[in-house]
């Protein structure tokens, strides 16, 4: 069996652009959290802060995505072609997911939400720079069905490097909405409502998985897709 000619990192990164649009809804009053006041904040340390919430937030991804890629680096050894064959499909399924709205019914760790309004409360009191580093640190830990999802989805690389990566592409592909949301939110509201946000957010993961399935069709029939790939990229061999 062929291994497809799935980028998995850049798929990564498109599916932090689709889940933000759901951040943006659900998990934006924390991403925002740490602005506070932002209107009595001159820009440029406004701009300073934002950046700072959204490197920690990066690198939270980052350590915990090594994490899961170092467990399951043993389960991954047990399939024929690892990571390369059962991450991709991995994927499809999470774009199905968010297609079809299931994401709301994704187990979500409730433990987690008291620590994590307790963690918002003593951050507020913090000056903002220190604010936006605790608050970005912590974001993994928003009891959050499709972040869970996609870090889970890390362990399926099957390497530590591979895990970090993909959790970092992921983490990228949340950043330019959530951005957005945290410098312009008042435009976004007028021009994305909620229900235009879920519109947006199921078309484009359906147009992934449509996209996806054709690129993989070589699993099925034992042929790789070539018709946008280099042979090297598909085989591993230089040419």
């Amino acid at each position: 069996m062929p291994m497809p000619a799935i980028d998995t990192t850049a798929t990564a990164f498109f599916a932090g652009l689709v889940t933000s649009l759901h951040c943006v809804g659900m998990c934006g009053p924390m991403a925002c959290a740490w602005a506070g006041k932002a209107s009595s904040q001159k820009p440029t340390p406004f701009i300073r802060d934002t950046t700072l919430y959204h490197a920690a937030r990066l690198l939270s991804y980052t350590v915990i995505g090594a994490i899961a890629g170092t467990i399951g680096i043993m389960p991954m050894q047990w399939f024929q072609h690892g990571p390369a064959l059962i991450l991709p499909w991995l994927l499809v399924g999470l774009f199905i997911i968010i297609a079809f709205g299931l994401e709301r019914w994704l187990p979500k760790p409730r433990f987690l939400t008291m620590p994590m309004a307790r963690l918002k409360l003593w951050a507020l009191r913090r000056p903002p720079f220190h604010r936006a580093i605790i608050i970005g640190l912590a974001t993994p830990l928003i009891p959050c069905g499709p972040l869970y999802l996609m870090l889970g989805l890390a362990v399926a690389n099957g390497s530590t490097i591979g895990g970090a990566s993909f959790a970092l592409a992921f983490g990228f592909g949340t950043l330019p909405l959530l951005w957005l949301m945290q410098t312009q939110l008042q435009w976004l509201n007028l021009k994305l409502t909620p229900v235009r946000l879920r519109q947006v957010q199921r078309s484009l993961a359906l147009l992934a998985v449509f996209i996806m399935i054709w690129r993989l069709r070589g699993t099925f029939t034992g042929e790789p897709d070539t018709s946008c790939c280099h042979p090297s990229l598909i085989t591993g061999v230089p040419q």
